[in-house]
């Protein structure tokens, strides 16, 4: 058991017994609360668990998103990370392009759009303006 593991039990408690593993789900859930370390953290443990099986480069490509956000996040000009944000997205949408459009009951080529959309924006601002605000943070769903 990791130290992270009671924090990241807290964060899941609410989501255990549903038809999806509740990492799964608590990375949706942190993720669109703008708490994208504690969606790494969360899904990293799923992660772990099947990185060489099917769903391995799957959940690390939702890994690496929430990750470029966390750079976004901790940005500032002593320590700039918009360009590790942009490589992150980069691998990401590498690793999430193995999959269907439609996988896990996640829409990847909305993702795929999102990632675009954050590349754009970052090389738009010839990364030297950050572009995440709380009123661009994205959200994630699932589809029912």
């Amino acid at each position: 058991m990791s130290h992270k593991s009671p924090k990241i039990a807290a964060l899941i408690a609410d989501l255990q017994g549903r038809e999806l593993d509740a990492h799964y789900l608590g990375y949706f859930a942190c993720f669109n609360r703008g708490l994208f370390y504690e969606a790494h953290d969360v899904l990293e443990e799923l992660w772990l668990a099947d990185r060489h099986g099917p769903n391995g480069n799957f959940y690390k490509g939702l890994i690496q998103f929430a990750g470029a956000f966390v750079h976004l996040q901790k940005d500032c000009p002593k320590y700039p990370r918009l360009r590790p944000a942009a490589a992150l997205f980069k691998l990401a949408r590498t690793n999430l392009g193995q999959y269907p459009a439609q996988h896990e009951r996640l829409d990847l080529n909305g993702v795929q759009a999102r990632i675009a959309d954050w590349l754009m924006r970052l090389e738009a601002g010839e990364f030297a303006r950050n572009p995440l605000t709380a009123d661009t943070a994205p959200k994630l769903e699932l589809a029912r």
